[in-house]
């Protein structure tokens, strides 16, 4: 089988992913901790190995399981308190893969199909096949309305989600308002030539930050498919709890 070309913003990206995932020395001990007990660990067992706060540990096991390096279960309690959350290496074999293209076939089909619709309903169906996507992304992350983050927290969590996925993607505070910035589009042309795909990555953006945080308002202000230099999606928080807390 002839293998595919590595665009050099698609390795960029991977190479970004990566760097994310193991970039800290720390989070690297974590992983090869984890990686060596196929049974999993809770972030307890990880904090107390490695010699972290057991907060501190979940948030480099969170950015591991961001980049499906590690998944995440529950194991039912054996007293009142909560099930306990553990960690296992997603791939015992640690191949980093540089399979980073999409089904150019499949992403220009449902370009022209949306095409088909009109600009409203379009829109509507690329924002809701995004959202329940995003739910997805959040749930296999084992994240859950029970289990909500902070405003600061559950943007970086979407931003690393969204990397994995191929967007480049990092959030920020620009004067009163955060956003989530992304510098590569993984639609390539196809969002060029239909920019209502767009809408996929507004409606993932909402559909994680449901179960990581709550509801917010997400608007998209620039699109690379529109020929601005990066896509920039602005977040509102509809509680105000702390919003700019970024």
């Amino acid at each position: 089988m002839e293998n595919k070309a590595l665009k050099p913003a698609e390795f960029d990206n991977l190479v970004n992913s990566v760097t994310a995932a193991f970039g800290d020395p720390t989070r690297r001990s974590i992983y090869l901790l984890v990686h060596e007990k196929p049974d999993g660990l809770t972030a307890s067992e990880v904090a107390v190995s490695v010699g972290l706060h057991a907060n501190v540990a979940r948030h480099h096991l969170d950015k591991l399981v961001s980049g499906n390096y590690v998944e995440v279960s529950t194991k039912p309690s054996s007293g009142a308190g909560r099930p306990a959350k553990i960690y296992r290496a997603t791939d015992t074999s640690l191949r980093l893969h540089f399979d980073v293209g999409h089904n150019d076939i499949l992403v220009t089909l449902l370009g022209k199909a949306l095409n088909r619709l009109g600009d409203a309903e379009a829109t509507e169906l690329a924002e809701e096949v995004g959202l329940k996507y995003g739910k997805r992304m959040a749930e296999a992350m084992g994240h859950s309305p029970n289990n909500q983050k902070s405003f600061r927290s559950a943007l970086h969590i979407v931003a690393d989600a969204l990397s994995s996925h191929g967007f480049s993607a990092h959030a920020e505070r620009d004067g009163e308002e955060l956003r989530i910035v992304s510098g590569h589009c993984p639609f390539g042309d196809v969002a060029i030539e239909h920019p209502v795909i767009c809408a996929v990555d507004r409606g993932m953006v909402r559909g994680l930050l449901g179960p990581l945080y709550g509801e917010t308002q997400v608007a998209l202000s620039s699109s690379v498919a529109l020929g601005d230099a990066e896509c920039v999606t602005n977040i509102t928080s509809t509680t105000n709890e702390d919003a700019l807390l970024l």
